[in-house]
């Protein structure tokens, strides 16, 4: 099954994020226009950890810095363990000092 091209939008914005940075899903649907679609973009990254290569998913949390999509990947630690290969500190499963290391693709991407 294809992904749809909602899901390629979020894919090429999910590459962009830099190594040791996060973002939520409510920024990446803000910043493809579609502000409220945030579950959208959790199903996006759920199925691009099934069908995808290449798409950093785990650089994807809540608002708040929660590692809410952790029971979609291989294991239940794996994306914490990535993230913390990236110098992220989760404790909790919540990245701590996420306002310090967000990446917000509006203010980032602003091509103007």
């Amino acid at each position: 099954m294809q992904p749809s091209t909602f899901y390629q939008d979020v894919y090429e914005v999910v590459k962009l994020i830099p190594f040791g940075r996060a973002t939520s899903y409510g920024a990446i649907a803000a910043y493809l226009g579609t502000k409220g679609s945030s579950r959208l973009v959790g199903y996006a990254m759920n199925n691009s950890i099934k069908t995808e290569t290449g798409i950093p998913a785990h650089r994807v949390v809540n608002r708040n810095g929660l590692l809410t999509g952790k029971f979609h990947f291989g294991t239940a630690n794996e994306m914490q363990q990535r993230l913390e290969n990236e110098g992220l500190t989760i404790i909790d499963n919540q990245i701590q000092n996420f306002k310090t290391i967000f990446w917000d693709p509006t203010i980032e991407l602003d091509i103007s």
